[in-house]
């Protein structure tokens, strides 16, 4: 089996705002965890609970579809750590500041259904607009202490800003953790679905990332991705898109 499809779209990288918009009524949120998974993002939009998952989201104040949707790579590292009350397990975290490429998944989206995902990813409920300011003048911006409250902006595609949040640590000073198999499963589905990747490319990639050794390597994640699915928000592979 090839390592993309051959319709895999080619991934972009976002270049430098040349300058800061007054205010960003659509916005890219770049998700590079289980928002990557089209079927799973839908449910922080439109609200619901996925196939087999272990909670329900409000969804957002505008429950449309992004308008687009595109692979993107960023400057950075994925890491797993502490832990999912959804999963179980280690959650993924981006530390824009550590040396390597990350790959995501860019939603074209309203600022406020950014901000609506943002707060749903911190148990709370939307409904209250981000000011995105600071955030798009110096790339990032702290919100608050939680897990999910720190804003990173790594410039703009086609000159529409591009956003993602993550926690306020760098990857030196986390408490890494590995990742349960039903959220490995999530991260590979929306590899592949964004970025063509197969089972052996996802598998390899993951098992690389800070925190998933010593429990996971490349072989037992994708022992992992190919049995029946199972477990909470546990994704079906191949993903059905």
């Amino acid at each position: 089996m090839g390592e993309t499809t051959p319709l895999a779209p080619r991934a972009r990288r976002a270049v430098p705002l040349t300058a800061v918009p007054p205010s960003a009524p659509v916005v890219w949120y770049a998700a590079y965890g289980s928002n990557m998974h089209a079927d799973r993002f839908a449910r922080y939009l439109a609200g619901g609970r996925p196939a087999g998952g272990a909670r329900s989201y409000p969804g957002c104040r505008d429950r449309r579809p992004p308008a687009r949707t595109l692979p993107v790579l960023l400057p950075g590292v994925l890491y797993f750590a502490l832990e999912s009350a959804v999963w179980t397990g280690g959650m993924g975290f981006y530390d824009p500041a550590a040396d390597g490429e990350m790959p995501a998944r860019a939603h074209l989206v309203t600022a406020g259904q950014f901000a609506d995902v943002a707060a749903q990813e911190m148990h709370r409920e939307p409904g209250a607009d981000l000011d995105l300011t600071r955030a798009l003048a110096t790339g990032r911006d702290r919100l608050g202490p939680g897990r999910y409250e720190t804003l990173v902006c790594p410039g703009a595609i086609d000159g529409i800003p591009l956003l993602t949040f993550t926690a306020p640590w760098p990857l030196a000073a986390a408490a890494l953790n590995p990742p349960a198999a039903a959220y490995l499963a999530n991260l590979a589905a929306g590899l592949a679905e964004a970025h063509g990747w197969s089972p052996e490319r996802a598998a390899a990639y993951l098992a690389g990332r800070p925190g998933a050794a010593p429990r996971w390597n490349a072989a037992t994640i994708l022992d992992a991705l190919r049995r029946p699915p199972g477990g909470p928000g546990r994704a079906q592979w191949p993903p059905v898109t």
